[in-house]
């Protein structure tokens, strides 16, 4: 059966009974005691405005699932229907199926988070946000086009995309609560490699290990004093009330996602934030003050408190980065080629070289050995895919031999600062199906993942057993991937 719905220009009054049927039933029945009725009553605004797929021209939308408390508008099925077929993505089954199922289970998902306490941050929502739609701008080749097919400005994608980022972040936190304490043994990977057939053991892609030195091009002293007079100056007219605080993060702070918020983090951990950040945040008693300069790995802030909340602080921050001139750029890759003349000429190793005079801390104490970590943080290995590198680290290791070390380049590293670095290809493993012998993390990580699945999926089939749900008669000839819908 394929399911449509006709866009109509809507009355006001339309419209409120629409928002008043799917918001009610939260709002009266947060325990769900009485959903039933509630469901059965708002069922339809038009009962039988679909027949055979064919709309009913005076239909405006219906409640067609309710799991717990959250009700499941035919309008929820269409619109990401529509996204899904924007964004190219296919469906395993039939989609007027396996739509509504996807998001009655991340219902299930944002219902137990709520429960648990897990909560994203504004900030962290801006910040997924723009990611987004830059890897959009990417894609399409500027925001005038992206604005253009999407036949909105980029203010009113960002906010189309706010709640969508934030259950979806909410969603992945918590099936990161449920696997955090899945574990495999190496009994069970060889057990599971013994018995797995011959085609379908994974291929393993073409992986290298990359160990790295960087070093900080020298920033000029007026340079860095000028950025602390100016972040004084700011200081001194929040002070003196001429100008907020929030006014001039958005005129001036240089971390992008946190200036369209005035400055605000959202409310964060201290383990979140760079240590000596959150030495003088969680020192901040008076909401009226700003803090000192501040430096971090990042550059130089000032702080203004919003609130505390147990172990959590809600502030707002103005970050300043000093310019990094090409003279210091230039000294700085003269300076890396020597050391890279050095380390041919076996000086001293590379080892050594990443251990006492490299500043990435990342790798310093790992002896220049980068790591892959998955987005997750579940999973942590020093073999990357080449998709998987830094694209200025990919294109010098794309030139290179097993142990040969790169002439000196520049990039911008996760803390948005340009750094000149030398690399070393420490191994190349060409492509092949996986080894048990050679491979043992590779297929570690697979039976991790099996496990992983196994767990949310019997999680998931054990809450929709003891979850109230009401769904449609039409969706009873559905082939869905969890058991249990109907009952």
């Amino acid at each position: 059966m394929t399911l449509k719905i006709n866009k109509l220009l809507c009355g006001a009054v339309a419209l409120a009974l629409i928002t008043m049927t799917a918001t009610s039933s939260r709002a009266m029945l947060p325990d769900g005691g009485n959903m039933q009725q509630v469901a059965e009553d708002s069922a339809t605004v038009a009962k039988d405005s679909i027949s055979d797929g064919i709309a009913n021209p005076n239909y405006i939308d219906e409640v067609v699932w309710v799991v717990g408390d959250e009700a499941i508008l035919l309008s929820d099925i269409e619109m990401l229907r529509l996204q899904a077929e924007q964004e190219g993505v296919t469906w395993e089954g039939n989609p007027d199926c396996r739509i509504p199922e996807q998001i009655a289970v991340q219902k299930l998902f944002l219902n137990q988070a709520a429960l648990d306490s897990i909560e994203v941050t504004e900030s962290e929502i801006a910040q997924g946000v723009e990611q987004q739609i830059n890897g959009w701008i990417q894609m399409i080749g500027s925001r005038e086009k992206l604005e253009e097919y999407r036949k909105m400005s980029i203010t009113q994608i960002r906010e189309s995309l706010h709640d969508d980022f934030k259950n979806r972040e909410l969603t992945q936190r918590m099936r990161q609560k449920l696997m955090e304490d899945v574990k495999v043994t190496p009994a069970e990977v060889r057990e599971y490699f013994r018995k797995m057939p011959e085609d379908s053991i994974p291929f393993v892609p073409t992986t290298v290990e990359v160990q790295i030195i960087t070093n900080h091009p020298r920033i000029p002293i007026e340079e860095t004093n000028k950025i602390k007079d100016e972040l004084r100056d700011y200081t001194n007219r929040v002070h003196a009330g001429t100008t907020s605080f929030a006014t001039l993060a958005r005129l001036y702070s240089e971390d992008e996602v946190s200036a369209r918020q005035g400055g605000e983090l959202g409310f964060i951990g201290r383990g979140n934030l760079d240590p000596a950040f959150a030495q003088v945040a969680f020192n901040l008693s008076d909401p009226k003050r700003v803090s000192k300069i501040v430096e971090s790995e990042f550059g130089y802030h000032i702080i203004q408190l919003i609130d505390k909340r147990g172990d959590k602080i809600n502030c707002r921050h103005i970050l300043r980065r000093p310019r990094v001139p090409q003279s210091a750029i230039d000294e700085a890759i003269l300076r890396m080629d020597s050391i890279g003349d050095d380390l041919r000429k076996n000086v001293f190793t590379f080892e050594d070289g990443a251990t006492f005079i490299s500043d990435d801390k990342d790798t310093r104490n790992n002896r220049g050995l980068m790591a892959n970590v998955t987005e997750d943080g579940m999973s942590r290995t020093s073999r990357f895919e080449m998709k998987d590198l830094p694209t200025e680290v990919a294109r010098i290791v794309d030139t290179l031999q097993v142990g040969q070390v790169s002439k000196a380049f520049t990039m911008v590293n996760k803390r948005g600062k340009t750094v000149c670095a030398i690399i070393k290809l420490k191994s190349r493993t060409e492509g092949h199906k996986a080894k048990i012998t050679e491979d043992f993390q590779v297929m570690s990580n697979v039976v991790l993942e099996k496990m992983r699945e196994k767990k949310v999926r019997d999680w998931i089939q054990n809450k929709i057993k003891n979850t109230y749900v009401r769904i449609d008669d039409r969706f009873k000839g559905c082939d869905f991937e969890y058991e249990g819908w109907f009952r």
